[in-house]
């Protein structure tokens, strides 16, 4: 059993890896800002602002795995690479691995590129949140050798909007966007979630990005 800290344990990728790691019964917090009106049975629910350095240390305290579910969107817009650098940090001190949801947008759609996010049909409204995205890849890549970490990648349709069923059968990749024989990219939130939380309980991408996708 892992101590496992979820920040942004509601959103949508962290209320499924919270879900995923409570039916298997590691010992789980979720923190976010607020807590929701339905609870996951065995769940620790702490409510708390990552813009507040006393949370960040708080997710790491104790904590074997910190998860970082989180999204450059609202208060996080233009902030979430200092918020993750902090925790990062803090996961490094407290001697925990770090697991970061992360974004399509840096994907290759081809080996040697270009990313999804420099393609014509990705929208200009996401740009800036899959830079972010990068960003934080990028610092993971320039962190201490002794920081344990993965950054895990969805496929290009994953979200709330395409919640999906949990189906137990997935692909991994790497740097290249994962897609069907046509050309589809998608990924449930379910089957996300084992696959985060597969590589939290038998790890295989050390200081990696890796992808998942049907």
């Amino acid at each position: 059993m892992a101590r496992i800290t979820v920040v942004g344990g509601t959103g949508y990728a962290g209320s499924n890896i919270v879900r995923e790691a409570a039916s298997r019964g590691h010992q789980v917090t979720a923190i976010a800002r607020t807590v929701p009106a339905e609870t996951i049975d065995g769940v620790t629910y702490i409510s708390g602002d990552v813009l507040d350095p006393a949370v960040v240390q708080r997710a790491a305290a104790g904590a074997d795995v910190v998860v970082a579910a989180l999204s450059p969107r609202g208060t996080l817009e233009g902030k979430l690479v200092g918020v993750v650098r902090e925790l990062t940090a803090a996961a490094q001190a407290a001697g925990a691995r770090l697991g970061v949801v992360g974004g399509a947008g840096s994907l290759l759609v081809a080996p040697g590129g270009p990313t999804v996010a420099e393609t014509d049909g990705f929208p200009d409204a996401f740009k800036p949140e899959a830079a972010e995205m990068a960003a934080i890849l990028d610092d993971l890549h320039a962190s201490d050798a002794a920081l344990d970490w993965f950054y895990l990648s969805p496929a290009g349709g994953f979200g709330a909007w395409a919640a999906g069923e949990h189906t137990g059968t997935f692909r991994l990749g790497g740097d290249l966007l994962l897609v069907d024989d046509e050309g589809n990219s998608t990924i449930s939130g379910a089957d996300y979630a084992q696959a985060f939380v597969d590589e939290i309980e038998r790890p295989a991408h050390r200081r990696q990005r890796f992808s998942v996708a049907y």
